[in-house]
């Protein structure tokens, strides 16, 4: 069974005790957000109360696609898409590890959709880099795990689309 399978159910929290509780909630102790806009494979913006916050994936590193001062790199477009597919309009968990903000100040957080770490899936998939940053390394094992996978099923990033264009963390 793949690892992300398996973190998803030892993370579940089970089915609610309130049937009134809505289909779209999240877990206790995640944030609860909507998404409104899809900025990149590792950040988005989201609601959080009426106001309106920046959240940059923990853990990750995805190709730049948005930066004025780099090209698009390889499968970035892709990577960007599937963030899109996964997360945009949906209410989503947040989840802080140790730090709250990065030095753009955005929300540094890992999102959730329902059971689902997207960061995790990301990385599973070939989309992102494994990329940890001390002290938030709640989940660095798995995501290095993940990637180990990844690469070697020649997963996205790690594939012949961009065989020559070997992935590196941007930083």
């Amino acid at each position: 069974m793949p690892l992300l399978i398996l973190f998803a159910i030892a993370c579940s929290s089970g089915a609610s005790d309130d049937p009134a509780r809505p289909a779209a909630s999240v877990r206790a102790g995640l944030t609860a957000a909507t998404v409104t806009r899809v900025v990149d494979g590792d950040t988005i913006r989201v609601e959080i109360d009426g106001k309106e916050y920046r959240v940059r994936y923990i853990g990750i590193d995805t190709p730049e696609t948005v930066d004025p001062r780099r090209p698009v790199q390889c499968f970035g477009k892709e990577t960007s898409e599937r963030n899109r597919q996964l997360v945009e309009g949906q209410v989503v968990g947040l989840e802080k590890d140790v730090s709250e903000t990065d030095s753009f100040d955005r929300l540094l957080r890992y999102v959730w959709v329902g059971d689902e770490m997207v960061n995790a899936t990301l990385v599973e998939g070939g989309y992102a880099l494994a990329s940890t940053y001390p002290p938030d390394v709640k989940h660095a094992d798995l995501f290095a795990a993940l990637q180990a996978q990844a690469r070697e099923a020649q997963r996205g990033l790690w594939g012949a689309v961009c065989a020559g264009d070997a992935p590196t963390p941007a930083g």
